[in-house]
């Protein structure tokens, strides 16, 4: 078997317990063995293989309104995943099939990141 290439986010927040919680609604939880350093530092994986790392924050790195941070989720249960966004979903009130091929929604995370979640319509 060839070798797998993997790129994961290491995000920056102000609360850890608070991203990880907006984090687990997106299907994410943490791997297992971290306690030792979880305080600072916290690596998040979907069952599809989707990773994300969360590392806490320096004062003054987050400014929630004016955050350049984005992430793309790339996800089959897409609408499943809007639906625990209620209310929270930017410009629409669901995920909306786009021209670009695309079906997604967006929502910012608790600092203001973007997080954009779609998959490839089909063909």
């Amino acid at each position: 078997m060839a070798p797998r290439s993997l790129l994961a986010a290491i995000l920056p927040c102000r609360d850890l317990d608070v991203s990880e919680g907006f984090y687990a609604r997106l299907g994410f939880t943490r791997e297992a063995g971290q306690e030792a350093w979880q305080a600072t530092y916290r690596l998040l994986r979907r069952p599809d293989g989707a990773r994300l790392h969360l590392r806490q924050a320096e004062a003054g790195w987050i400014v929630p309104e004016r955050n350049p941070f984005g992430l793309y989720l790339y996800a089959e249960d897409i609408d499943a995943l809007a639906a625990g966004f209620p209310a929270a979903i930017i410009g629409a009130d669901g995920p909306e099939d786009k021209s670009w091929g695309m079906r997604e929604f967006a929502v910012s995370d608790p600092d203001g990141t973007l997080v954009r979640v779609g998959r490839a319509l089909p063909a």
